[in-house]
C-alpha cells in the first residue's frame, strides 16, 4: 500500500512537471512569435536605409509593404494548414516543426542581402508563427486539467503582447537589424526542448484513428445560420486586425518621419508602449466583459480605437511625449478586443463546428489584413505622408463598430 502511494505521488509529480514544461515552452514560444512578428516593423527604417540602392521612394514603400504583407499571408496560411498537420501527425511533432520553422527563417532573415530573400524568409517566419499559435493553444486545451484550464489559457493569451514589447526592447538595445534577427536562435532551442520535455496529447492519441464524415461536417459548417455567423465573425475580427496591423507595421516608420536624425530609441519605446498596452488590455479583457457584457465591450473597443487613431495620426505634426500615452490607450483597447473576440466568436457556432469555424474567422481576417498592410505603403505618396495613410486605414474600425451594432440579433450558439 505504501509503495502504491509513493508510486501515485511520483506519477502526480511527473505530470505536474510535464504540465509546467508545456506551459513554459508554450508561453515563451508564443512570446517569441510576437517578437518575430514585430521585429521587421521596428527595424524596417534601418533595413530600407541599408538596402535602398537606387530604388525610388515609391519602390521602397512598395517593397516595405510587401515584406509585412507576406509575413501576414504566411501567418494566415500557417493558421489554416498547421491545424490539419497537427491532426494528422500529432500535436507535439507539429509544434516542434512550427517553432523550428519560424526560428530558422528568422535567423536567415539577418543574412539576406536582397529584398526577395527577406520576403521569402518573412513569409516562412509567418507560416511558422501562425502554426505555433494554433497548436500551442490546442495542445494546452487538450492536456491541461479542467479546474485551472481557463486561468492558464488566459495567461497564455498575453504572451504574444509580451513578445511585441520584447521586440521594442531588442530594437532599443540592439541597433544592428541583422544582429536583432539572431533571436531566432531561441525558438530553435525551444523546439529541441519540446522534443525532450513535452509529451503527446493523450486526447489526440485516443482519437487519432477516428475519421469524420467530411461531407456532413461541411454541410453543418455552411448551413444558413452558420454562413451568416461566419460572415459576421470574419468581418468583425478582420476589421480590427486590419487597423491593428496597419498601425502595428507602419508606426515605427511614421515616428521616424516625425523626427530628424536617429529615431531608433523613440521607435523602440513606441513599440514597447504598444506591446505593454496590448498585454494589459488582454489581461483585463475578462473583467471588462464581466462588467459590460460581450457586445458592449466590443462596441467600446472599436469606438475607443477609432477615436485614438484620429488623435494619434491627425493631431501630432511633430514628435512629443504625448504620443506614448496615446499609443498606450490605443493598445489597451487593441489588446482588450483580442481577448473579447476570442470569447465572442467561438460562441457564435455550435460545438460540432466551433473550432473549424473559429479558425476560418480568425485567418480569413488575416488574409484581408495582409492585403491592407501592403496598400498602406502604396498610399503614402498618394495621400501625402504616413499620418494620412495610417489614419485612412484606421477608419476600418468604423465598419467593425457598425457591424457589431447591427449584428445584435446574432445570438451565441450552444455553450456546450
Amino acid at each position: 500500500m505504501e509503495a502504491l502511494t509513493i508510486d501515485l505521488a511520483e506519477k502526480t509529480q511527473v505530470k505536474r512537471t510535464q504540465l509546467f514544461a508545456l506551459f513554459t515552452i508554450s508561453f515563451v514560444s508564443t512570446a517569441f512569435g510576437g517578437a518575430v512578428s514585430t521585429l521587421m516593423s521596428v527595424y524596417l527604417p534601418d533595413v530600407v536605409k541599408e538596402m535602398q540602392g537606387h530604388k525610388s521612394p515609391e519602390e521602397l514603400n512598395y517593397l516595405s509593404g510587401s515584406i509585412n504583407s507576406l509575413f501576414i499571408f504566411g501567418w494566415a496560411i500557417g493558421g489554416f494548414l498547421w491545424g490539419a498537420i497537427s491532426d494528422k501527425t500529432g500535436r507535439k511533432k507539429a509544434l516542434i516543426l512550427a517553432v523550428a520553422s519560424y526560428g530558422i527563417f528568422t535567423i536567415l532573415t539577418g543574412f539576406m542581402t536582397n529584398w526577395y530573400g527577406i520576403m521569402i524568409c518573412r513569409f516562412f517566419s509567418g507560416f511558422g508563427v501562425g502554426g505555433e499559435l494554433v497548436i500551442a493553444f490546442t495542445l494546452l486545451s487538450e492536456v491541461w486539467p479542467q479546474k485551472t484550464k481557463a486561468v492558464y489559457t488566459g495567461i497564455l493569451s498575453i504572451s504574444f503582447p509580451v513578445g511585441i514589447f520584447s521586440a521594442g526592447a531588442i530594437n532599443f538595445f540592439v541597433s544592428s537589424w541583422r544582429q536583432g534577427f539572431f533571436i531566432g536562435i531561441v525558438p530553435v532551442l525551444l523546439a529541441l526542448l519540446t522534443f525532450f520535455f513535452i509529451g503527446e496529447s493523450g486526447l489526440w492519441e485516443k482519437h487519432k484513428s477516428e475519421r469524420l464524415n467530411k461531407q456532413e461536417a461541411a454541410d453543418q459548417l455552411f448551413s444558413a445560420t452558420n454562413r451568416k455567423s461566419l460572415l459576421i465573425g470574419s468581418l468583425i475580427f478582420g476589421t480590427m486586425l486590419i487597423g491593428l496591423w496597419a498601425i502595428f507595421s507602419w508606426m515605427p516608420t511614421w515616428i521616424g518621419s516625425l523626427i530628424k536624425g536617429d529615431s531608433h530609441e523613440q521607435r523602440g519605446l513606441s513599440m514597447m508602449c504598444l506591446g505593454m498596452g496590448g498585454l494589459t488590455g488582454g489581461f483585463f479583457s475578462g473583467w471588462l466583459v464581466n462588467l459590460m457584457g460581450l457586445r458592449k465591450s466590443l462596441i467600446a473597443s472599436f469606438a475607443v480605437c477609432t477615436i485614438m487613431a484620429f488623435l494619434l495620426f491627425k493631431t501630432n505634426a511633430g514628435f512629443s511625449g504625448i504620443i506614448y500615452a496615446e499609443i498606450v490607450l490605443l493598445a489597451l483597447f487593441f489588446g482588450a478586443s483580442q481577448g473579447i473576440l476570442s470569447v465572442y466568436i467561438p460562441l457564435l457556432f455550435p460545438t460540432g463546428v466551433r473550432a473549424t469555424a473559429t479558425g476560418i474567422c480568425f485567418n480569413a481576417g488575416r488574409l484581408f489584413t495582409a492585403a491592407a498592410v501592403l496598400f498602406v505603403g502604396v498610399l503614402v505618396i498618394v495621400l501625402g505622408g504616413y499620418s494620412n495613410a495610417l489614419f485612412i486605414f484606421s477608419l476600418v474600425f468604423l465598419p467593425g463598430l457598425f457591424i457589431v451594432l447591427f449584428a445584435k440579433n446574432i445570438q451565441p450558439a450552444d455553450h456546450q
